[in-house]
């Protein structure tokens, strides 16, 4: 993201955001993997599965932990583009970047009207429910995460999980 982007709302765990601004500049050991998804349940899924595969590619094997923690950061963003970040007819983007010792996730969804409220801040979830926590699951795997307005017409939700190289 470039410096002027709109602030965006950070966490450093599982924690409410305490801070605004964009996420740090990243540089990356590889090209990134940038690949639209429908905003669908099946791109949501597609998301998931072509994740653990480029963790694959860049080294992180699907056994570890690490991938097993991105890759569940994936899903969980992916998961909320489609079901609250959805325009009919708009995809959103998973973008992934390897630095030397973090892989930070960036999902663009069409609806920055819709921006996700932090735990702490959103009710919590009845205790039977199915869905709800999507962004508590963030919270507690990434190192770092938050979001914010790219432009008129898009957001951006963001995670950065630590690995060892």
């Amino acid at each position: 993201m470039k410096s002027e982007t709109p602030p965006a709302a950070v966490s450093t765990g599982p924690a409410v955001p305490t801070e605004l601004a964009p996420p740090p500049p990243l540089v990356p050991l590889l090209p990134p993997s940038r690949i639209r998804f429908s905003s669908s349940h099946r791109g949501a899924r597609l998301a998931r599965l072509l994740c653990g595969q480029q963790l694959d590619e860049w080294g992180i094997p699907r056994s570890t932990s690490a991938s097993a923690v991105i890759t569940a950061v994936v899903a969980e963003l992916a998961a909320n583009a489609a079901t609250h970040g959805r325009t009919p007819g708009r995809d959103f983007e998973v973008r992934m970047s390897l630095a030397a010792e973090l892989v930070r996730v960036e999902v663009i969804d069409t609806r920055p009207d819709r921006l996700p409220r932090a735990p702490g801040i959103a009710p919590r979830p009845p205790v039977f429910s199915t869905s709800g926590r999507g962004l508590l699951l963030v919270a507690a795997y990434a190192d770092r995460w938050g979001w914010g307005v790219r432009d008129p017409y898009t957001k951006v939700v963001w995670a950065e999980v630590l690995h060892q190289a």
